[in-house]
């Protein structure tokens, strides 16, 4: 069904909620509006913490379950205010979610993202598809990378292999050949800004590392960073995925307490800007070698550092942000989420095995119907 759909995603980073409205009318998605919901502080730091074992976290789930799905319904309505848009003229929204669990290689696979689609439902009289996970991991899939298929949909040329980049709290890749029998692949490489915004939060009391100046002033520690790539992760196959489950600060924090040497906290963030430009650059050198360029997308775009390592150690390859291909960097991943939406709608797969390693495509999520005028 064509027609505007909302796409809503919270993601590794946990900055805010982004909302965009988008038209699927023309070839090409249209970004009508778009809308950024900063988290509350309270809510930020409860989130954090469910992401960790600890007690009673039924009922702590179950709460923020709600609460999250109040505030991306409020996100919704402050998109259609900015919009001047109406809750009937929007097909589906699509949301993500927040990730709080994802453990694809565990004995018995399980993910789980919460802001209850009910409640977004409910509250903004608009069609919810959530979700879209778990069906692919019920199909033998890791349940994640997703954007990889919207990236294929849009992004996929017959002129040269191409990369898409997204660094958010993770970093992902997509790999697309120019060759139209070859298969779309795509997995995440390991920590994006996670491990950035984790140091600069403890020790220079930022959120993150604003144009990775800060890294900037920095030497890289040669023997930290062979040490941080020894995890076993960043030598595992595709298809893979992670998330905060493994790569947190407690990961960093055990790494660090067992460096002999004398840290020097701007030398440590110069080294884990290193970590995700040589984790990103390795995977591409392995899995894309023949690929000429790379569009990047997310909130690592802006950082300068990292993408001035991410240049030098890909010389070759041509590195820009998706914006010069007419898609903005910071809402790649929103928008695809409303496609998703929009797939599930159609009754259409949304997943890539090649991506997920499922065993065959599915139609992903599930739709929470509100009534027209309701």
């Amino acid at each position: 069904m064509q027609g505007l759909y909302i796409g809503l995603i919270s993601g590794t980073s946990m900055d805010g909620v982004d909302c965009v409205l988008v038209d699927f009318m023309r070839d090409a998605p249209n970004v009508l509006a778009t809308h950024s919901e900063p988290l509350p502080e309270l809510l930020r730091d409860n989130l954090f913490e469910i992401c960790q074992p600890g007690r009673n976290q039924l009922d702590h789930m179950g709460e923020l379950d709600v609460e999250t799905g109040r505030l991306f319904a409020a996100a919704v309505k402050r998109l259609l205010r900015k919009s001047s848009t109406q809750p009937g003229q929007i097909v589906a929204i699509g949301s993500h979610g927040q990730n709080i669990r994802h453990h694809p290689q565990a004995a018995t696979p399980f993910t789980l993202q919460i802001g209850d689609p009910n409640t977004i439902a409910e509250l903004t009289g608009i069609t919810t598809v959530a979700d879209f996970r778990r069906r692919d991991m019920a199909a033998g899939g890791e349940g994640a990378p997703l954007a990889p298929a919207f990236h294929n949909a849009v992004f996929r040329t017959e002129k040269h292999d191409r990369v898409i980049l997204n660094i958010g709290g993770m970093a992902n890749i997509t790999l697309l050949p120019a060759n139209a029998e070859k298969a779309a692949i795509g997995f995440d490489t390991g920590p994006g800004n996670v491990f950035m915004d984790g140091w600069a939060t403890l020790n220079i009391k930022a959120p993150m590392d604003r144009n990775g100046a800060w890294a900037a002033e920095g030497k890289v520690d040669e023997t930290l960073l062979k040490r941080l790539l020894k995890d076993d992760y960043f030598s595992r196959k595709p298809p893979k995925s992670t998330g905060r489950e493994h790569f947190n600060m407690s990961w960093l924090n055990k790494i660090l307490k067992r460096h002999k040497k004398r840290l020097i906290r701007k030398n440590v963030q110069a080294t884990l800007c290193e970590l995700t430009a040589v984790s990103i650059t390795d995977a591409i050198t392995r899995f894309a070698p023949h690929a000429r360029e790379v569009l990047v997308c997310g909130g690592g775009v802006h950082n300068l550092s990292l993408m001035f390592r991410l240049q030098m150690l890909l010389d070759k390859i041509n590195i820009c942000s998706t914006d010069d291909h007419g898609i903005d960097p910071d809402w790649v991943e929103a928008i695809a989420f409303a496609w998703l939406a929009k797939q599930t709608i159609e009754m259409r797969p949304g997943n890539l095995p090649s991506v997920t390693g499922a065993r065959h495509p599915v139609i992903l999520g599930g739709i929470y119907q509100c009534q027209p005028g309701t």
